[in-house]
């Protein structure tokens, strides 16, 4: 089946970075850094073939953004959308062991150094943000970092993005969605944490969309809890009702979880953070059926309070 205008877009933190916030749901075997970079052009390149064509990354995903850069200056293909970020700095060296991974900085100065490496994928790159927007690092008030953001927008034609993770996720959405600089709006894409347990994007999806901007759907999967998990009994009817419609669907739990994405949100993308080419392809299948509006509607009631989905995940470990 040729997907190349489907809505799945992909992520490239699992094949930048050893480790990530997830529940691992396969063995974790050792691998060079060399076969680890092979594995990742292998995933990319599969991706493309099955016709994806937007792509997301970032500096903190350890060598996920050259090795996109690398790639797709190799495939030289118009249709190709980047997105990237700036505010995250790797440092984890790849050492599984590492304590600490990433250093978040929203500072004028690390968005000058990232845009220097980040400014190689044009002119694929389309969208660039800001990495976990939040009002506690200011840079949503920081005028000297919107002025730059402008300057950059204006002159390589991009569209300027926020990505947003936390309870209050909304409020630095709609703080963002009224920020102009120079008269005009600065933000035009965001990407959202949303999926079957965090629905609070629901609240301000049909004002975003009215106000022309592209919703980006991240962590459709709830970082592996939506797999069934003896960790996580409160989800036990989830899970059931989850395989009932994969079984009836002949696909993944994952694929349902994506559908639910699209059918509720209509995004502009829902990324994919498949870390091989089997992942994709159980992924791609998201785009062969569609959910009815009971089953919507049940999977809907499953939602938590942001509040209460935020703080399972801050108790998510790195692996």
């Amino acid at each position: 089946m040729d997907y190349t205008y489907s809505s799945i877009g992909l992520g490239t933190a699992a094949i930048g970075r050893p480790q990530y916030i997830n529940i691992r749901r396969e063995e974790n075997t050792p691998i060079t850094l060399e076969d680890f970079r092979k594995k990742g052009w292998q995933t990319l390149e599969h991706a493309y073939q099955q016709g994806i064509r937007y792509f997301d990354t970032a500096p903190g995903y350890g060598l996920a953004e050259e090795l996109l850069t690398d790639w797709v200056l190799s495939k030289k293909d118009p249709t190709i959308e980047i997105a990237t970020k700036w505010g995250y700095t790797y440092i984890a060296n790849f050492d599984p062991k590492a304590i600490q991974h990433e250093i978040k900085e929203h500072s004028v100065s690390k968005l000058n150094e990232q845009w220097k490496q980040s400014k190689k994928i044009l002119p694929y790159l389309k969208i660039y943000q800001i990495h976990s927007a939040t009002f506690e690092s200011g840079v949503l008030e920081n005028e000297a970092i919107l002025k730059r953001l402008a300057q950059l927008k204006s002159k390589h034609n991009l569209m300027i993005g926020i990505t947003t993770s936390g309870a209050n996720q909304l409020d630095v959405i709609q703080k963002a969605l009224g920020i102009e600089v120079e008269g005009h709006s600065i933000f035009d894409a965001f990407q959202v944490t949303y999926n079957i347990l965090d629905q609070s994007l629901i609240d301000i999806i049909k004002y975003i969309h009215t106000k022309n901007k592209k919703v980006i759907i991240k962590e459709a999967l709830a970082n592996g809890r939506l797999f069934p998990n003896s960790n996580y009994p409160n989800y036990h009817r989830l899970y059931v009702f989850l395989q009932e419609l994969a079984d009836k669907y002949q696909v993944g739990i994952d694929a349902v979880a994506l559908r639910f994405c699209i059918d509720t949100v209509a995004p502009y993308k829902i990324l994919s953070g498949a870390s091989n080419e089997s992942h994709v392809d159980e992924n791609l299948k998201s785009a062969t059926f569609t959910l009815d509006s009971k089953e919507i509607e049940a999977l809907q009631s499953f939602q938590s309070s942001p509040i209460k989905y935020w703080s399972e995940r801050k108790k998510l470990s790195w692996n």
